[in-house]
C-alpha cells in the first residue's frame, strides 16, 4: 500500500490525487470533443450510413470483449500508474493520425474503424487501471468522495466538451477538431507523470497461469449476489446506451436537422445532468442510504428516456436534451455508489480482475448494442431505433430490484452478503 495519504484534511489535500483528478479532467474534455467530432466525420465528411455509424461505435467499444478479461489479470501483475501513462500516449498518437490523414486527403472509414479500435484497447487498460489505482491513492473511507470528485471532473468535462466540439467542428471541420482529443490525452500523461507516490511491484503468483487468474476474478464477481446483479443491470444500461450513441448523430442531424454547434449543446445537456448527479451523489447516499440509492436512482430517472423519441424539429428538440439530462443524472449517481461499493468490497490483489470482469460484462454489451442500433436504424429509421433505446432503459432496474440490495439501506452491510 502506498504511504501517501491525505494530510488530515479532505481528498484535495492529497497532491497526487489532485494530479490524478486534473489528468482525468483534461483527457475527458478532449474525449468529449471526439464524442461529437468523430461521428460527424463519418456522417457528414464521409457520408456514412446508419449501419456504418453503428459499426464505428462498435469498434470504439469492441476492445472490452476482445481484451477485457485478460487485461485485469495482466494489470494485477504490474504497477498501474505506468499503464495509465502509456495508455494516454497511445490514444494521443492514434487520434492525431485522423487530422493528418484529412489534411492529406486520405481519410477513410477504414482508418476511422482502426483508430476507434486502437483507442478502445488503450481505454480498456486505462479504465481498469484507473479504478484499481484509486484505492492505493486514497484511504478506503475516502473512496466515495474520491469517486465523486472524479465523476464531477468527468461530468464537468462532458458539459464543456460537446459544446466545444460542436464549435470546433463548425470552425475547423470535424477531422481537425480531433486534435483537441490528442492534446487532452498528452496533457493527461504529463499530469500523471507528476504523481510522486510509487506503488510497490505486485508480488508474483508462481504457478498461477493467466487462465486461472482470470477465472478467480470471474468467480469473485459472479458468486456474489449483489455484484452479479449490478453487472447485469449495468450491462443492460450500456447495451441500450450504445444503441443511442450509435444512432444519435444520425437522429439529431438527419431527423431533427440540427447544425453541429446546436448538436454539441444538445449533447452537453446529458453532461449537465451528470455533473448534477456527481455533485448530489454523496448527499443522496446519506439521505436515502448507500445501497438504496443504487436502485432508486435508476427507477426514478429511467422513464424520462421516453422523451428521446418524442422530440422533434425546432423547439421540441429540447425534449431530447431534458431526457438526456435526467437519465444521465441517475446514471452518475448510480455509478458513484456502485463503483465505491465494488472498491470497498474487493481485496487489493483482486481489484484489477474484479474491475476487468465487470468491465467485460458491463461494457462488452456496448459493441453489440451499437451494431443493433445501426441495424435497426438502417432497417426502420433512426426514430424507431431511439424508441427501442428508450424502452430498454426501463428494464435496467429489474436486476437490482431482484437482488439483496432491495432490502439494504447502506453498503457496508452488503459486505456480509454472500452467494
Amino acid at each position: 500500500m502506498l504511504s501517501m495519504k491525505t494530510h488530515g484534511g479532505g481528498i484535495l489535500w492529497n497532491g497526487d490525487f489532485r494530479l490524478l483528478l486534473t489528468g482525468a479532467a483534461v483527457s475527458q474534455i478532449g474525449a468529449q470533443v471526439t464524442v461529437v467530432a468523430l461521428p460527424l466525420v463519418a456522417v457528414v465528411a464521409l457520408d456514412a450510413s446508419p449501419l456504418e455509424a453503428g459499426l464505428l461505435t462498435a469498434a470504439e467499444t469492441a476492445a472490452f470483449l476482445l481484451v477485457g478479461l485478460p487485461a485485469g489479470a495482466w494489470l494485477d501483475r504490474m504497477r498501474r500508474l505506468p499503464v495509465l501513462i502509456r495508455a494516454d500516449v497511445v490514444r494521443a498518437a492514434a487520434m492525431a493520425t485522423l487530422p493528418l490523414a484529412a489534411w492529406a486527403g486520405a481519410l477513410t472509414m477504414a482508418q476511422l474503424y482502426a483508430v476507434a479500435l486502437v483507442t478502445g484497447v488503450a481505454t480498456v487498460f486505462f479504465d481498469i487501471a484507473h479504478q484499481s489505482y484509486l484505492p492505493s491513492l486514497l484511504p478506503r473511507e475516502q473512496l466515495v468522495s474520491g469517486n465523486g470528485a472524479l465523476e464531477t471532473a468527468r461530468s464537468s468535462a462532458q458539459v464543456a466538451g460537446p459544446g466545444l466540439g460542436g464549435a470546433l467542428v463548425q470552425l475547423l471541420g470535424a477531422p481537425f477538431a480531433l486534435l483537441a482529443d490528442a492534446l487532452g490525452y498528452l496533457l493527461s500523461a504529463v499530469f500523471l507523470r507528476g504523481i510522486r507516490a510509487r506503488e510497490p511491484q505486485p508480488a508474483p503468483a508462481p504457478g498461477a497461469p493467466l487462465r486461472a487468474q482470470v477465472a478467480e476474478g470471474l468467480a469473485f464477481v459472479f458468486r456474489h449476489p449483489v455484484l452479479r446483479m449490478i453487472a447485469c443491470a449495468t450491462a443492460l444500461a450500456n447495451f441500450f446506451t450504445a444503441m443511442l450513441m450509435a444512432v444519435q448523430t444520425v437522429f439529431l442531424v438527419r431527423v431533427l436537422e440540427l447544425p453541429p454547434g446546436v448538436m454539441g449543446l444538445m449533447m452537453s445537456a446529458a453532461a449537465v445532468g451528470g455533473l448534477a448527479g456527481a455533485l448530489c451523489a454523496g448527499a443522496l447516499a446519506r439521505a436515502v442510504g448507500q445501497a438504496r440509492v443504487i436502485w432508486l436512482s435508476t427507477v426514478v430517472t429511467g422513464p424520462f428516456a421516453l422523451l428521446w423519441p418524442l422530440s422533434g424539429r425546432g423547439a421540441s428538440a429540447a425534449w431530447f436534451a431534458l431526457a438526456s439530462a435526467v437519465v444521465f443524472f441517475g446514471a452518475v449517481v448510480y455509478n458513484v455508489a456502485q463503483v465505491s461499493f465494488r472498491q470497498l468490497l474487493c481485496p487489493d490483489e483482486l481489484l484489477g480482475r474484479m474491475n476487468a470482469t465487470l468491465r467485460f460484462t458491463m461494457w462488452g454489451t456496448m459493441p453489440l448494442g451499437a451494431l443493433a442500433g445501426g441495424a435497426v436504424a438502417e432497417a426502420a429509421g433512426a426514430r424507431t431505433a431511439v424508441w427501442v433505446c428508450a424502452a430498454g432503459i426501463l428494464l435496467v432496474p429489474v436486476p437490482l430490484l431482484a437482488s439483496p440490495l432491495r432490502g439494504l439501506r447502506d453498503l457496508p452491510a452488503a459486505q456480509a452478503v454472500t452467494g
